[in-house]
């Protein structure tokens, strides 16, 4: 790979990733992982010799190709990389680096431009589900200028309406993975959810906190992190996971009541270090869990007037959440909507780092 690898370098939403096809890539599981490791600059907490930035929302990958499925335009693998560890993850979605794949897929001809506006089917790789991207493209070109504003990132940019459909149980298999609206682990009160993320839901006051501290506070409380470690790797069997201890799902996020006018308050964890906002996808876990009566912290929900999206307070702001239960006995999801932005920062060659030769004379 001494001639490079073509990558556009993308925000998507509150995240940051390399964005490559797949046709661009090794298909083989190894080579394909060295590969990426290497780009990024892992294992090596500041990433200084690759083009990751050092925390894990920036160490993210998107692979893209044109859809092997009769519905769906693109097929998109997320992939999670380590920071300081040399680990790579494909058991989970990343709906923050969803919002810019339908613009790459135009930009690399993969997908035809509309006249003023394009939707694009994508079919996550992952847990083999489907989202629908809409974005501005006026003249048959992707425009990424716009007013709409997200927290978390500077400025404005362009709106992009993320769709989604038949997400719930993606990774677990079923909305409620226990098969249980609430669970007890080591005393605390719990709801196990995947609606695109599994996610475990607790009362961030049962974990002895208020759920409104920082990030820097919740990174330094070191009694918490093993809490919420201990939280985890016992619900992550209960939801069919297995051994989690190695894994980055399923996160765990502590909610409070809301104090800025929003439906609840999340701390989110990904899966021990402080999440700066919320993901999409872990957003929509959480608000899906909040919305079923008797979950932990529904009593917290407080429901919009308009009956609306519902706004999720976090560290850096909050993310407008829309989920559609279906009208039956038990607990289905016809849908959930979020509006994101993305930005193309660079387009061009990423050059990796050599293999590591061991130590001198080896």
């Amino acid at each position: 790979m001494s001639e490079g690898v073509r990558c556009m370098l993308m925000r998507g939403g509150t995240s940051k990733g390399a964005y490559f096809l797949a046709e661009d890539l090794p298909s083989s599981g190894d080579a394909l992982h060295d590969l990426l490791l290497r780009i990024m600059g892992t294992p090596d907490p500041r990433q200084i010799d690759g083009i990751g930035g050092a925390q894990p929302v920036t160490s993210k990958v998107a692979i893209v190709s044109p859809s092997k499925g009769p519905d769906t335009d693109v097929d998109y693998l997320f992939l999670q990389l380590g920071v300081g560890d040399a680990t790579v993850s494909d058991r989970q979605n990343c709906g923050n680096l969803l919002a810019g794949v339908g613009q790459f897929a135009v930009e690399r001809g993969i997908v035809s431009p509309g006249a003023e506006r394009t939707s694009v089917r994508i079919r996550m790789v992952n847990t083999d589900s489907i989202a629908v991207a809409s974005f501005p493209t006026p003249g048959e070109r992707v425009d990424y200028s716009g007013s709409t504003a997200i927290s978390g990132v500077p400025g404005t940019a362009a709106p992009v309406e993320l769709d989604f459909a038949d997400t719930e149980g993606s990774v677990c298999g079923t909305l409620l993975p226990t098969g249980r609206v609430t669970d007890e682990i080591r005393g605390v009160e719990v709801t196990c959810i995947d609606n695109g993320m599994p996610v475990v839901v607790a009362r961030a006051s049962d974990l002895g906190i208020t759920g409104y501290e920082s990030v820097a506070e919740l990174g330094a409380d070191d009694a918490l992190a093993e809490r919420v470690q201990s939280l985890r790797l016992e619900a992550g069997a209960l939801m069919g996971l297995g051994d989690v201890s190695a894994a980055s799902v399923p996160k765990t996020s502590l909610v409070a009541a809301p104090r800025s006018g929003g439906a609840i308050c999340a701390r989110t964890f990904i899966p021990l270090k402080p999440h700066p906002s919320i993901g999409v996808l872990g957003g929509v876990s959480v608000l899906s869990a909040l919305l079923l009566d008797g979950a932990a912290g529904h009593e917290l929900l407080v429901r919009p007037p308009d009956g609306g999206a519902m706004e999720i307070e976090h560290p850096e702001g909050s993310l407008a959440v829309g989920v559609t239960f279906a009208a039956s006995a038990e607990p289905r999801i016809l849908r959930s909507t979020v509006v994101r932005t993305a930005r193309k920062l660079f387009d061009g060659t990423v050059f990796p780092r050599d293999r590591d030769l061991g130590p001198a004379g080896a």
